[in-house]
């Protein structure tokens, strides 16, 4: 959410940046919040002026009965009512004209940074950097669910039976690589200095609202019945959420850490067969880093936080590139975002398996994640939020990329702690 008084002053530049991200639709309410803006700050300026002028007479009043002037008292106080009628009047539409704005500012996207480029779609996204030498194999890589198959390591029937599509049951080696890798990635992020955290998996729809838009909360989102709780799409929400209504001391800053979490999402509109099997899922377990910082530094710490992710790849033999996500293909609250994606020798192209994202003070806004400086003055924080890894997908890139022409799979020597020292999975068919 950006500041309003920003879009008060500057309503050319927000009209412009919706442009940027293609969506005229929205270029309406920058003017409705303005006129809503100034009906709320006349209401408000007659309300102070009611309650000076009611503390004034207060005291008239007093003075009067002192006098024994009690008709000319009376008089006054008869005045005093008719303007706490007409007071109550304007809190309530102060009240209700406030809701509206708020409402509107947040959807309204954020100011994204000059850098980003203009694009409607992700097919305008632009491809910044390779990492690793992709390379296909002089052997057919079969699909990555007949690659689990070979190790009895899911099982998709069952798993359809018991909670539906989307769902999956990892078994033997299989399942060991997915928490070997969640493992790995712990205490990979722990070495760069980040602090390990588990976070809350549900969280309250006030938090929802703060660190994501409607559009993505509608399609991402499991809502708990009966109770005021979301099921988390990522531990991002969770994370990020743990700052909320917080002043946290400048000296104090960077917050730096890295969580584990199971990920629940509804994965709307996810068809086509490179999604099947485990790559489009409506739960999943991830490692995920944020930072919280001060607003200069958040985009140092953007570049950090992808670069993690992919050393991270490429210590588990995994050629990656990384993405600058265009305007159109960025979520409003985004200042500038890319995704990480893993190469598969079988698709013979990249496919996404993280994204990193600077919100800039957007999330901070809606949450009131205020930093107090030396000089004594508040200011908001800007979050960053990146992935780690985020299996059973991640699995389809390892499989794919240490696969052998036997069907037996390399275990890189950064995972073989993890994995009880074994160098090698052999297929059990």
């Amino acid at each position: 959410m950006i500041d309003l008084k920003f879009l008060r002053e500057n309503p050319d530049i927000v009209k412009e940046n919706i442009k940027k991200k293609f969506q005229d639709h929205k270029l309406p309410l920058v003017d409705e919040v303005i006129e809503l803006d100034e009906q709320a700050r006349s209401a408000q300026q007659e309300a102070d002026a009611l309650r000076a002028n009611r503390n004034s007479i207060s005291k008239q009043i007093g003075a009067l009965m002192g006098q024994g002037r009690k008709d000319e008292a009376m008089a006054l106080k008869e005045q005093v009512s008719k303007d706490a009628a007409r007071l109550a009047e304007l809190e309530e539409q102060e009240k209700d004209l406030q809701e509206k704005i708020t409402r509107i500012m947040m959807t309204i996207p954020n100011i994204i940074d000059p850098s980003v480029p203009i694009g409607k779609d992700d097919s305008y996204n632009v491809e910044i950097e390779k990492f690793g030498e992709p390379v296909v194999p002089d052997f057919e890589i079969p699909y990555h669910t007949d690659i689990m198959d070979r190790f009895h390591g899911i099982d998709l029937d069952a798993a359809g039976k018991v909670a539906g599509n989307g769902f999956y049951y990892l078994m033997g080696d299989i399942a060991r690589v997915h928490s070997a890798v969640i493992s790995y990635a712990r205490d990979f992020m722990i070495d760069r200095g980040f602090t390990y955290c588990v976070p809350p998996f549900m969280i309250r729809s006030n938090v929802v609202t703060g660190v994501m838009s409607f559009d993505e909360m509608d399609a991402m989102m499991y809502k708990i019945e009966g109770e005021d709780l979301y099921l988390i799409g990522t531990s991002e929400h969770s994370m990020i959420g743990k700052f909320i209504d917080t002043i946290n001391d400048e000296e104090k800053l960077p917050y730096t850490l890295t969580s584990y979490s199971p990920c629940f999402r509804k994965e709307k509109g996810a068809h086509g067969i490179e999604e099947r099997g485990v790559y489009r899922i409506h739960q999943f377990e991830k490692q995920e880093m944020i930072v919280v910082c001060k607003p200069e530094e958040s985009k140092e710490w953007y570049d950090k936080l992808w670069k993690n992710t992919v050393d991270l790849f490429r210590s588990l033999d995994i050629p990656v590139r990384t993405l600058e996500c265009c305007s159109g293909d960025l979520a409003d609250l985004k200042v500038k975002s890319c995704d990480v994606e893993a190469w598969s020798p079988r698709q013979k192209k990249y496919f996404e398996v993280g994204s990193c994202s600077n919100l800039g003070d957007a999330q901070a806004r809606r949450l009131k994640i205020r930093v107090k400086g030396k000089d004594g003055n508040k200011y908001f924080a800007h979050t960053l939020n990146n992935t780690v890894v985020a299996p059973p997908r991640m699995l389809i890139a390892f499989l794919e990329n240490n696969l052998n022409a036997d069907g037996s799979v390399n275990i890189p020597k950064a995972l073989q702690p993890y994995m009880g020292g074994k160098e090698r999975l052999i297929p059990l068919d």
